[in-house]
């Protein structure tokens, strides 16, 4: 009997094992279709919703009651989402390159600043649009205009290129460094020749990432860089993005509709940024590789 109960027992342990594979399979396509049927619907809804509106005049290069152009908020985003990544990218790199590459194991200044930076991507928006327009608007002068916006916004997507960057770099090989250490190349040489180009498609997602969060952003430039809805002539021009456009003009309750189309070229000008962004990411790390 002894003998037969050690035999059933791995059978019985088998089975359970299988059994739970199987759920824990059902329950990661379960979830992954779920996600997929909801990206689905939302987007469908979008352009089922604002492509019967899109029509030349939310393209004019002047906005007025009439027309509600999108044109002059979709430069603005350009400029913002340019000017908040020159910002925020070298900024963000140096730093992951300092706590991966040159701070020594078990430095309290990495722990510190890994906390801080995860600390600060848990905030929310609308208290960096309180803090940029105390420091930046109020204390530096700067007033509502595109470059406090997109120093507030340097800040918010900081800490996501940080933490993106520094996962693409702990994830190149140490035999790499140790080759080039072994050719005779220097620290400096060996992170902007070998390091950097090896994780190029890592730090493209930060990047990506920093894209999505600038563009989808309305709380924070409110407070910072304002609602006027011209195209900015300077970075000291107060100019509203097509977040806050669409925000505006649907607080207004008259122009739902164009509401609408506005979501729809937002969503557009994503896919359009993250597809260039995946294809550069391609084509560096084939020429890297």
């Amino acid at each position: 009997m002894k003998h037969t109960e050690k035999k059933n027992r791995p059978l019985g342990n088998l089975r359970g094992q299988k059994g739970q594979s199987c759920l824990l399979r059902f329950a990661v396509w379960f979830s992954a279709i779920l996600t997929a049927m909801a990206l689905f619907f939302v987007v469908a809804y979008i352009l089922i919703k604002g492509i019967p509106y899109l029509k030349p005049s939310l393209f004019a290069w002047k906005y007025n009651s009439e027309n509600v152009s999108l044109m002059p908020a979709l430069i603005n985003t350009l400029f913002m989402t340019a000017l908040s990544l020159l910002f925020a990218v070298p900024v963000g790199i140096g730093a992951a390159v300092y706590l991966t590459e040159y701070a020594r194991r078990g430095n309290k200044l990495v722990g510190v600043v890994r906390v801080t930076a995860e600390t600060l991507s848990g905030i929310p928006s609308i208290v960096y649009g309180l803090f940029g327009a105390i420091f930046f608007v109020k204390f530096l002068g700067m007033g509502l205009s595109l470059l406090a916006g997109a120093l507030t916004l340097s800040i918010m997507i900081l800490p996501l290129i940080m933490r993106t960057t520094e996962e693409a770099l702990l994830a190149v090989p140490d035999s790499y460094r140790e080759g080039s250490f072994g050719l005779g190349a220097g620290r400096v040489r060996t992170v902007f020749r070998v390091v950097l180009p090896s994780a190029i498609p890592g730090i493209l997602s930060g990047v990506i990432l920093g894209i999505g969060r600038i563009v989808g952003e309305s709380a924070a430039l409110i407070f910072t860089a304002g609602t006027v809805a011209e195209a900015a002539g300077s970075v000291f021009d107060s100019a509203r993005t097509l977040s806050v456009h669409m925000y505006a003009i649907s607080g207004e309750g008259l122009y739902i509709d164009q509401t609408y189309a506005t979501a729809v070229v937002l969503l557009a000008l994503v896919i359009v940024i993250n597809a260039l962004s995946e294809f550069a990411a391609k084509k560096l790390g084939g020429t890297h590789g």
